[in-house]
């Protein structure tokens, strides 16, 4: 088999074995070494490049990147374009300059995919001269530009493919992505070529609602009967294919596969439909089949949501490699419209790349993460050194609260009114509704919502760190705090009987306690109190849970903490328990994730599950993932990665990574090949948390 099943059910086959080959070549770096074969282009040759401004070196950079990128024509590939040098895949423009990569390129955002596809590169060009004709800027020159060198870059492609009569995608390519697409084949062409040239130009970019962009174009060839399920299947399926080209194998510490390629299916639609379609299942059917991770895909559920659905995300998720995540969709829409999102445009949401929500083509976003365990040790209690001896409990908490108020307002003051500091970005303006309107650069608030997210890491650390706290010295008054924090200055070292006490004798946060609990609503109540201060007018300021892995960066800067950690320890990531701190399984972590008002939290927040591959097996394993998926939307989660994992098959991967190459895993907001992870990183994979039964 080319795809071999390391968890529980075999993999269907509904691909043709050309398809499947294809797969094989892209999964197993055959495109990806090709790729890093040419890094870049190099602009020394441009008269007074130096002397330019930034929007005049980008634009050059984007017209030599066109003209020069190596073309890749794959025999028997049903689409068009590739992203063939190799810088882009470190997240620069791919040029250089004396040798030197001379701008970075925008991620964290999913561009206008949706607009671009349905009315076509020509309409936009048309609309940019419009605007530009009212008040002209320098950016809508750039823009303008940019569409020439996605032009040239086109026809470079189609002169190519004339000289190949047998080629597939020639008939596809010829009129999108500047006209609108008149077929489904057409529509997935055109949706490749623009993502395909962004990400050319260095930029990392979600896809979307991939399902509402190409339903309509299926639903119409079904009903001409000009296409077949399965055709389409093929079709979509070299979409996907061709979104490993950047696979190129070798150790990459966070792992080879997050370029932010996020994908969003299902949820409702602008008027409130069940947006459900051919497309869903379609994408559905790709990746069981051929275990491809590079696109990330996140499920929108709700309390209405078919049945049919959930059966079919719990069939693909028990395959394992963290390929489906889920949105409560009920939550995430009360979240956005609080914050004042319109209700339509809320309904349009997809992610960023990993899962903080946004709205394509209208956000510009950057998130500030830092790291909330921090703040509590090294600021409020001093290091433990000179802790102040706090008279009660509420004392401390509202020393903590003050110190974290301090800290997201000196990160959001850090940013000075902007949302990223990128110098030139109008690839990305050109899918951007704003700065098609205004004329205004994507990084100069150009897009209708610019939003800077401050993220509390180690949220369930702090949550644990006072709870054990207010236990041991403030209701047992088992010590005093500068005795505990005595204690923990010296990593408990000589007090093993009390650490164990204070590991083992609370129930903290992911058991389903209701005083542990309720510290964590009180918490992250506050904590959106003060985000939601800070926004002002054209700049949103909302508050996320996240660490995307950071735990193991901050591990060496962190003590000792209160509930029997020692120093360095891997703690824990997104809003999910503290590894070793929850024992009563995934259900109990549910509750405890929920229980706070997640509405507050329109940043967002995620919870990380592993599930054992023999909860999952057969008709009980799939219903037992459907009652935890309605369990989750019923107690009002936010967003949930659940991945299907062998402790032994992960540690005999450490072992033989030869034999393990395409063993996908969920890291944190994107999937990586296990072996592609460091040691850390694996480590961290291995023991996290909630292998409970379900």
């Amino acid at each position: 088999m080319l795809f071999p099943t390391l968890y529980s059910e075999l993999r269907p086959i509904r691909l043709s074995e050309a398809t499947r080959r294809f797969a094989y070549d892209s999964l197993n770096h055959v495109y990806g070494l090709d790729t890093k074969k040419t890094p870049c282009v190099f602009l020394d040759h441009i008269q007074n490049f130096k002397e330019l401004s930034a929007l005049e070196q980008y634009d050059a950079a984007i017209y030599e990147i066109a003209a020069k990128a190596p073309l890749r024509i794959v025999p028997g590939e049903l689409l068009s374009g590739a992203a063939t040098l190799g810088d882009a895949i470190s997240h620069f423009v791919p040029a250089r300059y004396e040798e030197k990569n001379f701008c970075y390129s925008v991620s964290h955002v999913t561009l206008g995919f949706d607009f671009a596809v349905a009315e076509g590169m020509d309409a936009v060009e048309a609309r940019i001269r419009r605007n530009m004709a009212k008040s002209n800027t320098r950016v809508f020159e750039s823009m303008l530009r940019g569409i020439d060198a996605m032009r040239l870059w086109h026809k470079r492609y189609i002169e190519e493919l004339q000289n190949m009569p047998d080629n597939k995608s020639l008939k596809a390519l010829k009129e999108v992505p500047f006209a609108p697409p008149k077929n489904f084949h057409q529509a997935v062409q055109s949706l490749w070529f623009l993502f395909a040239f962004t990400r050319l130009c260095g930029n990392w970019s979600g896809i979307g609602r991939i399902d509402q962009i190409l339903g309509p174009y299926l639903k119409e060839d079904l009903a001409k009967g000009t296409l077949t399920l399965d055709q389409a299947r093929e079709i979509l399926a070299h979409f996907f294919i061709k979104g490993c080209e950047w696979i190129c194998g070798g150790n990459y510490g966070s792992g080879d596969a997050q370029h932010y390629q996020n994908i969003v299916l299902a949820g409702v639609d602008e008027e409130g439909n069940d947006g459900t379609n051919e497309v869903t299942y379609l994408v559905l059917d790709i990746i069981e089949e051929l275990g491809i991770g590079d696109f990330p895909l996140a499920v929108r559920l709700n309390t209405h949501t078919p049945q049919r659905l959930l059966k079919r995300c719990a069939e693909v998720l028990r395959h394992g490699g963290g390929i489906l995540a889920f949105y409560n969709e009920d939550t995430v829409l009360q979240a956005l419209t609080s914050s004042g999102y319109p209700l339509q445009m809320a309904r349009r949401f997809a992610n960023d790349g990993c899962w903080e929500v946004q709205i394509p083509g209208d956000t510009c976003f950057t998130y500030i993460p830092f790291d909330g365990l921090f703040i509590l040790q090294h600021e409020t209690l001093r290091d433990y050194i000179t802790a102040p001896d706090f008279s009660t409990f509420e004392d401390l908490y509202g020393a903590y609260i003050r110190d974290l108020k301090a800290a997201v307002e000196r990160l959001v003051a850090s940013y000075g009114g902007k949302v990223c500091r990128h110098s030139a970005d109008s690839i990305a303006a050109l899918f951007e509704k704003g700065c098609i309107e205004s004329g205004r650069a994507y990084a100069d608030l150009g897009p209708k919502y610019n939003v800077l997210s401050p993220h509390i890491g180690g949220a369930a650390d702090v949550i644990n760190s006072l709870y054990a706290i207010k236990k041991a010295v403030y209701e047992e008054k088992r010590l005093t705090l500068p005795e505990l924090c005595r204690i923990l200055a010296q990593n408990w070292e000589g007090n093993e009987p009390l650490r164990l006490h204070m590991l083992n004798r609370y129930s903290y946060f992911g058991n389903g306690s209701e005083e542990a609990d309720a510290l964590a609503c009180r918490l992250l109540h506050d904590f959106a109190v003060i985000c939601k201060s800070l926004s002002s007018a054209g700049l949103q300021t909302p508050p996320g849970i996240s660490t995307f892995g950071r735990q193991i960066e901050w591990a060496p800067q962190r003590a000792a903490t209160p509930f029997g950690k020692k120093k360095g320890s891997l703690l824990s990531g997104n809003f999910s328990p503290t590894p070793g701190t929850d024992g009563k399984g995934a259900t109990a972590v549910i509750r405890s994730f929920c229980a706070p008002d997640l509405t507050e939290i329109s940043g967002g927040c995620a919870l990380d599950l592993k599930l054992m591959p023999a909860c999952v097996k057969g008709e009980e394993g799939i219903a037992a993932v459907c009652g935890l998926l309605q369990g989750f939307l019923s107690l009002g989660g936010f967003f949930l990665q659940l991945d299907v994992q062998d402790a032994g098959i992960l540690k005999a991967a450490q072992k033989h990574p030869e034999d393990y190459q395409t063993l996908s895993v969920r890291v944190s907001g994107w999937n990586a090949r296990f072996v592609t992870l460091d040691e850390q990183w694996q480590r961290m994979i291995i023991e996290r948390t909630a292998e409970g039964s379900i």
